[in-house]
């Protein structure tokens, strides 16, 4: 794992996510040469001066991006923006739960990358999915050199992600080459619909998870017999959990196993584990929708996968970092032994031979993504070789 700062695990989880995610790495150390003394100071503190100083950096990118529109220069102009928009990103993910102007810095997010996206002419389009009074927002991504309706792989957040982080980090770019399709969406809990829509995560993930089905079977282009399932961090019970409940899912794969979430926070509270964000224990109450810590773990309680795995009949896989230090591995060997009823059923442990080890495989993600792909492509019909 890149460490950029020594004694601060979070942020350099969040620089090697914004490397993961197509930062340049002339501009990381030009945004993170200054924070070296910030990076010991408390979370409130120190996470305003890694906002400043990611913000300047953006707003620099936007005014070059500006200039190259200027000049009918639009595919520069998106590059630009694009990678503003993940430090923007990066900058907002720090910030606690009702930090002044968090919310104007996400939605100054959403305008960037959505800027980037189209002026660079990538294969990415928004979409909204009915949800209760509300929708849940997406980015769906066409599978490449497909004819007819295409396989699809949803993907799901964990706790801190978002549609737009997962997208960068490339998963559905390997998929499309690969004859996948993909719609990468902001579940409850998460992204959009957290800040825009105060839709809190629940347990019982197949409650959303089969209105996206829903809305998959009436989406042109798209093979409602394979629908997969793919979820990263906590999304690594999100997913198993969906897949166990909702059997239209064709497959399920989990990047970065998380099979009993109230141990963790157990661990957490006695100070076992590394933290994803600052102001961690006020940013799962808000993902929660907790007024305390005591009805959040109530809640913890509930998010678990034992007595549910055998209800899985379709093809799985779940990978796991072999020195994730948020997730212990045994959760891993456990969502594995329990999947006695998938007909496929696979554990990859990533090691130090082709990188990814840790956490979610944010310190290195491309062998691993790689690997993922190729499983999906083999299990839901797409293909491994051009």
């Amino acid at each position: 794992m890149f460490k950029y700062f020594p004694t601060n695990y979070v942020w350099n989880l969040s620089v090697d996510l914004a490397i993961e995610m197509g930062a340049r790495i002339g501009e990381i150390e030009a945004m993170c040469a200054p924070l070296q003394d910030a990076a010991k100071q408390p979370d409130a503190a120190g996470t305003k001066a890694f906002r400043e100083t990611w913000s300047r950096m953006a707003d620099k990118l936007c005014d070059l991006a500006e200039e190259d529109e200027a000049r009918g220069r639009l595919i520069s102009a998106g590059d630009k923006y694009n990678r503003a928009a993940i430090y923007l990103l990066t900058a907002e993910r720090l910030q606690a739960h009702g930090a002044p102007g968090r919310l104007a810095l996400y939605s100054r997010f959403l305008d960037v990358f959505a800027r980037g996206v189209k002026l660079a002419g990538e294969n990415c389009e928004r979409v909204e999915i009915p949800y209760g009074d509300a929708h849940i927002s997406g980015l769906y991504v066409r599978a490449g050199n497909v004819d007819g309706p295409a396989p699809i792989l949803v993907q799901v957040n964990g706790l801190d992600s978002t549609k737009e982080m997962k997208y960068r980090v490339g998963l559905p770019a390997w998929l499309a080459q690969r004859g996948v399709a993909s719609l990468v969406i902001d579940q409850p809990g998460t992204g959009e619909a957290l800040r825009l829509h105060g839709m809190h995560a629940v347990y019982d993930s197949e409650r959303w998870a089969s209105k996206v089905v829903d809305w998959l079977e009436t989406r042109a282009g798209v093979d409602s017999r394979r629908i997969g399932l793919e979820g990263v961090s906590l999304g690594g019970y999100y997913c198993p959990r969906a897949v166990a409940f909702e059997p239209r899912f064709a497959m399920g794969v989990v990047w970065g196993a998380n099979h009993d979430w109230r141990d963790v926070q157990k661990k957490r509270l006695a100070k076992e584990g590394s933290f994803p964000v600052p102001h961690y224990w006020e940013h799962v109450r808000w993902v929660w929708g907790a007024k305390d810590q005591d009805e959040f773990m109530q809640i913890a309680e509930q998010v678990h996968l034992d007595g549910i795995l055998d209800r899985i009949k379709v093809p799985f896989l779940v990978t796991h970092g072999e020195k994730d230090s948020q997730i212990p591995l045994h959760w891993a060997e456990r969502t594995y032994e329990q999947l006695v009823n998938s007909p496929k059923r696979e554990l990859k442990v990533f090691t130090e031979r082709e990188g990814g080890v840790q956490h979610s495989s944010f310190d290195n993600s491309a062998n691993a993504g790689a690997y993922i792909a190729d499983w999906v492509a083999e299990n839901l019909g797409g293909r491994t070789a051009l």
